[in-house]
């Protein structure tokens, strides 16, 4: 049992390790990388435009909800005037970031692992290496620095259309009046908690995109399968990881700013 338990701890040590490197080599890949503006432009709209309907649709009926369960535990204690606090803060403080990435890893995570684990079962990441390009500067920067840019902008609309939702369920089916909802958002929101939301987004961001892109990108180690196998199981792999890391890193995130 403890031979068993040394080989799991190293193996999950030599794993964080290996990923580690991979996203500190595309990052430096991404100072010698041609046309690198145009990949990120092209990776901003993967994550971005194709991912919008996803995040309007989850942010309005995210707010709606919040609204709806809002009003009731409030009006039990009379504090229904609160409701645009409860709303905006959970939404700004917790759920707008991990939602927004939760759907983000689900469509652009998940085609990214794909994409990747594909190219390397046919070896055209093999190729480009032969050719002396770097692949991880080519296929993998653009991707990381386009989270850094999108997971934030997906993010604050997913706040927005979020606020407006818990406006829609506060005012139209339940009475609360728009302006005393809106002055509660106002009230309660402040720049801590804003930053605090940008910087999980962006943080979780990285981290899912560089591990769909690092379990696509060595989907050939994948000892129980090959070919089409390997790369359903790399990107089985890569959503369910980015969603266990979103979680918790928001933990870690979260009990770091309350401390301080």
């Amino acid at each position: 049992m403890l031979r068993l338990l040394g080989a799991q701890s190293l193996h999950i040590v030599f794993g964080l390790g290996d990923f580690a490197l991979f996203t500190g080599r595309s990052f430096r890949a991404a100072t010698q990388s041609r046309r690198l503006f145009r990949r990120i432009i092209r990776a901003v709209y993967e994550q971005g435009a194709l991912c919008l309907p996803v995040i309007l649709i989850v942010g309005a009926f995210t707010g709606l909800v919040l609204g709806l369960q809002g009003y009731y535990v409030l009006n039990r204690f009379g504090s229904q005037g609160l409701l645009g606090a409860l709303v905006s803060l959970s939404l700004i403080r917790e759920m707008a970031p991990v939602l927004a990435a939760l759907m983000l890893v689900g469509q652009a995570g998940s085609a990214l692992a794909a994409e990747l684990g594909i190219q390397r079962n046919s070896e055209q990441i093999v190729a480009l290496e032969t050719m002396g390009a770097s692949s991880h500067g080519y296929l993998v920067a653009p991707r990381l620095i386009a989270a850094l840019l999108v997971f934030p902008l997906q993010t604050a609309l997913f706040v927005a259309v979020g606020l407006w939702g818990g406006s829609l369920s506060g005012s139209l089916l339940l009475g609360v009046e728009p302006g005393v909802y809106w002055s509660s958002v106002e009230q309660a929101v402040g720049a801590a908690d804003v930053r605090e939301c940008f910087l999980k987004a962006a943080i979780f961001g990285l981290l899912t995109i560089s591990l769909c892109a690092y379990h696509g990108f060595h989907a050939d180690r994948c000892k129980s399968a090959t070919g089409a196998r390997a790369v359903s199981a790399a990107t089985t792999r890569a959503v369910v990881h980015s969603s266990i890391i979103i979680l918790v890193a928001d933990y870690v995130i979260t009990s770091f700013l309350v401390r301080s």
